[in-house]
């Protein structure tokens, strides 16, 4: 049994490996636990490049002991050097990681197929969520395929196409008048009621966000089993930034690849508590309003928060936070020189890498790999009226040869 236990991120107290996600001495979050010398004595990277080319390729990293994966193929997308979009930004050696390519197109389904697994492996009778709209999408068709029920969370007002995605695989969505954190809120108080049911993010929480590790385990491998020199990734509640820092280490305990201090740097759109905590070096504060058309990142009181800016403050990283008029236009520009349409988060991704860029914060000469995390037609309705509008004209050559002169 590769999984030891769980930790307390705070105070360090020790739980058994069970759906449980807060300390009771601290109210912590758990931190899930592992036996390394047993992954030691069976991961290598031969093995590793001999797996399926999706996140079970990683298993032996992951927090599953018996049970067969929830699998739809998720993980080991596309790893693109960006060499148009660097030209733009002035980087010789930018790498994209597109997760809009997944199964339910976005980088959810790497998190939702470890945690609906782990729901099996510990017989859970039904899954759960609160969501912003990604992870309902990614919950629902993997509860389809585990053949549990999903009840899903959402705050009112996310984009339809993720409520449709959500619905079509038969989950119950429920919605609620309020933020994500009134949504996060109701679902914990279910979720407590109901202990056999696996949410994914509150009790299966500190197994589901190992699976963003695997867009570390990528990185590496993809680079030759090397590590880049920085990284820029989105911000909601800072998990994905704090899991992706513990893949890298993951590989150097491993001995995997050398160790190396990879530079980590977040953005998040303006005005929300994990940049701004950065940027003005204060503590990460709550906030209620949150005036984004970013809907997927906007979560006001982020559980990763702490973390996400100790990560970035160690390694020598910054935070940006881009306002919604820089994002549209870098997603804008992402697609114009890459053929990538991302969702608005990746638009931030961008738009923060940009700004990086251009504060000197990341060198013309460096290996940065930055995160794409979703699929821009599930928010094209937020980037329409900044688009040109289709040229219109009868069947008739003269009149093509007029509009195109």
């Amino acid at each position: 049994m590769k999984v030891a236990g769980l930790k307390c991120r705070i105070c360090g107290k020790e739980f058994p490996p069970e759906p449980i996600y807060t300390c009771d001495n601290c109210f912590g979050p758990l931190e899930v636990q592992y036996d390394w010398e047993w992954i030691k004595e069976h991961v290598s990277r031969d093995k590793i490049e001999k797996g399926p080319k999706s996140l079970w390729r990683y298993k032996d990293f992951l927090p599953i002991d018996t049970c067969e994966p929830v699998d739809l193929g998720a993980g080991y997308t596309r790893f693109i050097k960006a060499d148009n979009l660097g030209e733009v930004l002035g980087l010789k050696n930018l790498f994209l990681i597109d997760d809009s390519v997944n199964p339910t197109y976005s980088f959810k389904d790497r998190v939702v197929s470890v945690a609906v697994t782990k729901a099996r492996e510990f017989g859970m009778k039904a899954v759960g969520c609160a969501s912003t709209g990604n992870l309902a999408g990614s919950l629902a068709a993997h509860a389809a395929k585990a053949k549990l029920p999903a009840y899903i969370f959402v705050p009112k007002g996310i984009e339809k196409n993720k409520i449709t995605q959500a619905l079509v695989h038969g989950a119950n969505v429920i919605e609620v008048d309020g933020t994500y954190d009134d949504a996060n809120r109701i679902a914990t108080e279910v979720a407590e009621e109901h202990p056999d049911w696996g949410f994914v993010n509150i009790n299966l929480r500190p197994y589901y966000a190992e699976g963003s590790k695997t867009l570390a385990y990528e990185a590496a491998e993809r680079l030759g089993w090397t590590l880049p020199d920085q990284v820029v990734v989105p911000m909601a509640s800072g998990a994905l930034l704090c899991a992706i820092y513990r893949g890298f280490r993951d590989l150097e305990r491993t001995g995997l690849v050398e160790d190396k201090e990879v530079v980590f740097n977040g953005s998040q759109p303006y005005g929300l508590p994990i940049s701004k905590a950065v940027k003005y070096g204060t503590s990460v504060e709550p906030v209620r309003r949150m005036d984004t058309i970013v809907h997927s990142l906007a979560i006001g009181n982020p559980a990763d928060g702490i973390f996400a800016k100790e990560i970035i403050e160690k390694t020598g990283g910054f935070a940006e936070d881009p306002k919604d008029d820089e994002t549209v236009e870098a997603l804008k520009l992402l697609a114009k020189t890459e053929g990538i349409f991302t969702e608005l988060a990746g638009g931030v991704t961008i738009a923060g890498l940009r700004r990086l860029v251009e504060e000197g914060r990341i060198d013309r000469s460096d290996v940065v790999v930055a995160y794409l995390t979703g699929n821009g037609l599930k928010t094209a309705e937020a980037v329409v009226s900044s688009l040109n509008d289709t040229i219109k004209i009868r069947p008739r050559l003269e009149e093509f040869e007029e509009v195109v002169a």
